[in-house]
């Protein structure tokens, strides 16, 4: 019987995890399916790109998986059984199913977060999601010169938002509000860089200004002002799927999974989880922030020690760590934040046009690496000799497991 391995959400690390584990085990003796609620994988780093009207070719996992051994799968995850060994699924053509697993790969992400702000449900834009980019990309194709677009959040994507906006769209009047002040966590150099950029785009900023509602036509400050607003853009948080705290997987209290140093769950072995879904501690006993710099490593080893523990391989060590900070501004501007393992800025950075070509190098090159999760080097696929595996029908019925100790 084949090893049934699903993982659940095919973004950067889900397709690198899948892509990886078939190069890694041999065809025969395992069954790997790919959950996602959209047929083309999403580069989601480049969606404010998308959302001010650039075009970015289709992927569509069919072809990007063809002849792999993965099964790509069409539908949105409903709910998940860790305790079974089972997960819930709507198809596109709305037919539900459920299909039984020996190993689950958690990578269902994050999303838009409104963090309770009044009025932001109804009236802000988001860029967390393809058609949540889409929908910004038309309503800013819409609006007239002069008209005002805010754009809530100084982190990187509110600051990869609001110059994108500002370059392309120069007759529009863009404005960033952040609670802090203007990148505040880079170096000296990167907060001269910013704000020169800032300044020449002609972005008026709002620093240590929180927002507490959103209105059609404005958003209202703690201070008490109306900024005027035909579009608000809402980058101030993320929050993770919450499938995974309505299981019995032990959580934090964001609802992320808690994982050991192999990404693999600390209440449930058979469990693993990745990318912004996954609470995994790095440099410094820090939690990796929700990023495609570490997201990308963590699928790297959690589909290494999968791969590992069926064959009685070794398991990956090492530990995840950063290098630097890329934030595009605009198409020929851009900032390398060089930082320590532990993600804390140093006083070296790269700017300008060179910064904004390393961007973009960075971001093919995370595309790239989806479709060839093993780095272009050969890989030899192993025997499946041991593992979990689980027995029972495909329904939910409760399940017995038999285990060889990895």
């Amino acid at each position: 019987m084949q090893h049934r391995i699903i993982v659940l959400g095919a973004g950067y690390t889900g397709a690198i995890v899948a892509g990886r584990l078939a190069k890694r085990l041999h065809r025969d003796d395992v069954a790997i399916t790919l959950v996602n609620a959209e047929p083309d994988f999403v580069e989601r780093v480049r969606l404010h790109q998308l959302a001010v009207g650039r075009h970015l070719a289709p992927r569509p996992f069919a072809e990007m998986f063809a002849g792999t051994g993965v099964e790509p799968r069409i539908g949105k995850v409903t709910g998940v059984d860790v305790d079974r060994g089972t997960v819930a699924v709507t198809g596109a053509d709305g037919a539900a199913e459920t299909l039984a697993y020996d190993t689950l790969v958690y990578a269902l992400g994050s999303s838009w977060d409104d963090q309770g702000v009044p009025g932001v449900a109804a009236h802000a834009y988001e860029l967390a999601s393809r058609p949540g980019a889409l929908r910004l990309r038309e309503r800013l194709a819409g609006l007239d010169a002069g008209q005002p677009v805010v754009v809530v959040g100084g982190g990187l994507t509110g600051l990869e938002a609001a110059t994108e906006i500002a370059e392309t769209r120069p007759d529009l009047a863009v404005t960033l509000v952040t609670r802090g002040s203007l990148g505040d966590w880079l170096s000296d150099k990167g907060r001269g860089h910013l704000g020169k950029v800032f300044g020449r785009l002609r972005i008026t900023v709002h620093e240590h200004t929180a927002v507490t509602r959103v209105e059609a036509d404005r958003v209202t400050t703690s201070d008490g002002r109306a900024v005027p607003a035909a579009v608000t853009v809402w980058t101030t948080g993320f929050a993770v799927h919450p499938i995974a705290r309505a299981t019995a997987l032990q959580v934090s209290g964001e609802g992320r999974i808690v994982v050991d140093d192999t990404m693999r769950s600390v209440s449930h072995p058979d469990v693993y989880a990745v990318g912004d879904a996954a609470l995994a501690m790095g440099p410094g006993d820090k939690p990796l922030r929700m990023s495609c710099a570490s997201g990308t490593p963590a699928a790297w080893k959690a589909a290494d020690a999968i791969a590992a523990r069926l064959t009685g391989g070794k398991l990956p060590t090492g530990h995840i760590r950063y290098f630097n900070q890329c934030i595009s501004l605009g198409r020929g501007d851009g900032l390398i934040q060089y930082v320590t393992a532990d993600d804390r800025s140093v006083n070296a950075a790269l700017t300008g046009r060179l910064a904004a070509l390393y961007k973009e190098l960075v971001c093919k090159g995370a595309a790239w690496g989806v479709a060839n999760p093993t780095l272009g080097l050969p890989a030899r696929r192993h025997r499946v000799t041991r593992g979990v595996t689980r027995t029972g029908a495909a329904t939910g019925a409760a399940t017995a497991e038999t285990r060889t100790p990895a």
